[in-house]
Protein backbone atom coordinates (compact mmCIF):
# COMPACT_ATOMS: atom_id res chain seq x y z
CA UNK A 1 0.00 0.00 0.00
CA UNK A 2 2.70 2.49 0.87
CA UNK A 3 4.60 1.88 -2.25
CA UNK A 4 1.08 2.72 -4.13
CA UNK A 5 0.93 5.94 -2.76
CA UNK A 6 4.76 6.90 -3.08
CA UNK A 7 4.26 5.63 -6.95
CA UNK A 8 1.09 8.01 -7.22
CA UNK A 9 3.21 10.79 -5.27
CA UNK A 10 5.91 10.68 -7.79
CA UNK A 11 3.57 10.40 -10.49
CA UNK A 12 1.78 13.19 -9.72
CA UNK A 13 4.84 14.83 -9.06
CA UNK A 14 6.25 14.45 -12.82
CA UNK A 15 2.82 15.09 -14.36
CA UNK A 16 2.60 18.84 -12.50
CA UNK A 17 6.40 19.24 -13.69
CA UNK A 18 4.62 20.20 -16.95
CA UNK A 19 2.03 22.84 -15.72
CA UNK A 20 4.29 26.13 -15.55
CA UNK A 21 3.42 29.66 -14.90
CA UNK A 22 4.22 32.03 -17.85
CA UNK A 23 7.64 33.89 -16.89
CA UNK A 24 7.74 37.64 -16.22
CA UNK A 25 10.26 38.07 -19.45
CA UNK A 26 8.60 40.78 -21.08
CA UNK A 27 11.03 43.77 -19.71
CA UNK A 28 9.11 46.45 -21.18
CA UNK A 29 11.14 49.08 -19.79
CA UNK A 30 8.78 51.82 -21.93
CA UNK A 31 7.53 53.48 -18.81
CA UNK A 32 10.22 52.60 -16.14
CA UNK A 33 10.89 54.95 -13.59
CA UNK A 34 14.33 55.89 -15.22
CA UNK A 35 12.48 57.28 -18.10
CA UNK A 36 11.24 60.28 -15.87
CA UNK A 37 13.18 59.72 -12.66
CA UNK A 38 16.97 60.19 -11.89
CA UNK A 39 18.51 57.05 -10.80
CA UNK A 40 22.04 57.48 -9.61
CA UNK A 41 23.74 53.92 -10.76
CA UNK A 42 24.00 53.29 -7.33
CA UNK A 43 20.30 53.42 -6.61
CA UNK A 44 19.95 51.51 -10.23
CA UNK A 45 22.02 48.34 -8.73
CA UNK A 46 20.18 48.55 -5.28
CA UNK A 47 16.80 48.18 -7.16
CA UNK A 48 18.73 45.41 -9.84
CA UNK A 49 19.65 42.94 -7.02
CA UNK A 50 17.21 43.72 -4.07
CA UNK A 51 13.97 44.82 -5.93
CA UNK A 52 13.80 44.08 -9.40
CA UNK A 53 12.82 40.13 -9.62
CA UNK A 54 9.59 41.18 -7.92
CA UNK A 55 8.71 44.76 -9.11
CA UNK A 56 9.77 45.02 -12.42
CA UNK A 57 8.68 43.46 -15.77
CA UNK A 58 11.97 41.21 -16.00
CA UNK A 59 12.86 38.61 -13.44
CA UNK A 60 16.18 36.85 -13.48
CA UNK A 61 14.87 33.40 -12.71
CA UNK A 62 17.13 30.91 -10.50
CA UNK A 63 17.63 27.10 -11.26
CA UNK A 64 15.08 26.22 -9.13
CA UNK A 65 12.46 28.06 -10.32
CA UNK A 66 12.10 25.31 -12.98
CA UNK A 67 10.72 22.98 -10.13
CA UNK A 68 7.04 22.70 -9.35
CA UNK A 69 5.29 23.65 -7.17
CA UNK A 70 8.14 25.94 -6.37
CA UNK A 71 7.64 27.98 -9.53
CA UNK A 72 4.03 28.65 -8.91
CA UNK A 73 5.00 29.78 -5.26
CA UNK A 74 7.73 32.36 -6.96
CA UNK A 75 5.32 33.36 -9.77
CA UNK A 76 2.54 34.37 -7.16
CA UNK A 77 4.92 36.43 -5.41
CA UNK A 78 6.32 37.96 -8.71
CA UNK A 79 2.24 38.70 -9.40
CA UNK A 80 1.91 39.99 -5.98
CA UNK A 81 4.96 42.06 -6.23
CA UNK A 82 4.27 43.86 -9.50
CA UNK A 83 0.42 44.70 -8.09
CA UNK A 84 1.77 46.48 -5.36
CA UNK A 85 4.82 48.14 -7.45
CA UNK A 86 6.28 47.74 -10.66
CA UNK A 87 9.22 49.77 -11.64
CA UNK A 88 8.61 49.11 -15.30
CA UNK A 89 5.29 50.70 -15.59
CA UNK A 90 6.25 53.35 -12.64
CA UNK A 91 5.52 56.34 -15.35
CA UNK A 92 2.19 54.88 -16.24
CA UNK A 93 0.91 56.18 -12.90
CA UNK A 94 -1.04 59.53 -12.27
CA UNK A 95 1.31 61.75 -10.68
CA UNK A 96 -0.37 61.51 -7.10
CA UNK A 97 0.20 57.45 -7.09
CA UNK A 98 3.87 57.91 -8.36
CA UNK A 99 3.91 59.96 -5.18
CA UNK A 100 2.05 57.53 -3.26
CA UNK A 101 4.42 54.79 -4.79
CA UNK A 102 7.56 56.59 -3.66
CA UNK A 103 6.59 57.17 -0.08
CA UNK A 104 4.95 53.18 0.31
CA UNK A 105 8.89 52.58 -1.13
CA UNK A 106 9.99 54.59 1.62
CA UNK A 107 7.79 53.37 4.77
CA UNK A 108 8.82 49.53 3.42
CA UNK A 109 12.83 50.21 3.80
CA UNK A 110 12.45 51.96 6.99
CA UNK A 111 10.13 48.68 8.54
CA UNK A 112 12.45 46.98 6.83
CA UNK A 113 9.68 44.67 5.54
CA UNK A 114 11.43 44.87 1.84
CA UNK A 115 12.68 42.81 0.40
CA UNK A 116 11.04 40.13 1.78
CA UNK A 117 12.61 37.95 3.94
CA UNK A 118 11.06 34.74 1.69
CA UNK A 119 13.72 35.93 -0.39
CA UNK A 120 16.60 36.69 1.17
CA UNK A 121 16.09 33.56 3.35
CA UNK A 122 18.84 30.79 3.16
CA UNK A 123 21.14 32.41 1.39
CA UNK A 124 19.08 31.88 -1.73
CA UNK A 125 19.89 35.99 -2.85
CA UNK A 126 22.78 37.00 -0.22
CA UNK A 127 23.30 40.23 -3.02
CA UNK A 128 19.69 41.46 -1.74
CA UNK A 129 19.89 41.39 1.74
CA UNK A 130 20.94 45.37 2.14
CA UNK A 131 23.07 47.41 4.14
CA UNK A 132 22.31 50.06 6.67
CA UNK A 133 23.87 52.44 3.83
CA UNK A 134 21.99 50.78 1.14
CA UNK A 135 18.54 50.88 3.27
CA UNK A 136 19.30 54.62 4.15
CA UNK A 137 20.49 55.32 -0.02
CA UNK A 138 17.31 53.88 -1.21
CA UNK A 139 15.04 55.70 1.31
CA UNK A 140 17.66 59.44 0.27
CA UNK A 141 17.05 58.97 -3.10
CA UNK A 142 12.93 58.08 -2.68
CA UNK A 143 12.08 61.28 -0.73
CA UNK A 144 14.30 63.63 -3.22
CA UNK A 145 12.39 62.19 -5.73
CA UNK A 146 9.33 63.07 -3.75
CA UNK A 147 10.80 66.31 -3.26
CA UNK A 148 11.39 66.74 -7.06
CA UNK A 149 7.67 66.34 -7.45
CA UNK A 150 6.57 68.83 -4.66
CA UNK A 151 8.66 71.44 -6.94
CA UNK A 152 7.23 70.51 -10.14
CA UNK A 153 3.31 70.12 -9.52
CA UNK A 154 0.74 71.66 -7.24
CA UNK A 155 0.40 69.79 -3.65
CA UNK A 156 -3.25 68.98 -4.39
CA UNK A 157 -2.00 66.74 -7.18
CA UNK A 158 0.76 65.18 -5.30
CA UNK A 159 -2.79 63.61 -3.07
CA UNK A 160 -3.90 60.32 -3.50
CA UNK A 161 -8.02 60.67 -3.78
CA UNK A 162 -10.57 59.57 -1.52
CA UNK A 163 -11.98 56.28 -2.62
CA UNK A 164 -15.87 56.45 -2.48
CA UNK A 165 -17.14 53.70 -0.29
CA UNK A 166 -19.07 50.72 -2.08
CA UNK A 167 -22.47 50.76 -1.57
CA UNK A 168 -23.25 49.47 1.88
CA UNK A 169 -20.10 50.71 3.69
CA UNK A 170 -19.83 53.47 5.95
Amino acid sequence: MFKKILLALLAVFIIIQFIRPEKNLSDDQSMNIATKYDVPADVKNILEVACNDCHSNKTVYPWYSNIQPVAWWMNEHVEDGKRHLNFSTFTSLSIARQNHKLEETVEMVEDDAMPLKSYTALGMHPEAKLTTAQRERLIQWAKAQMDTLKAKYPADSLVMPKRKPEPGQH
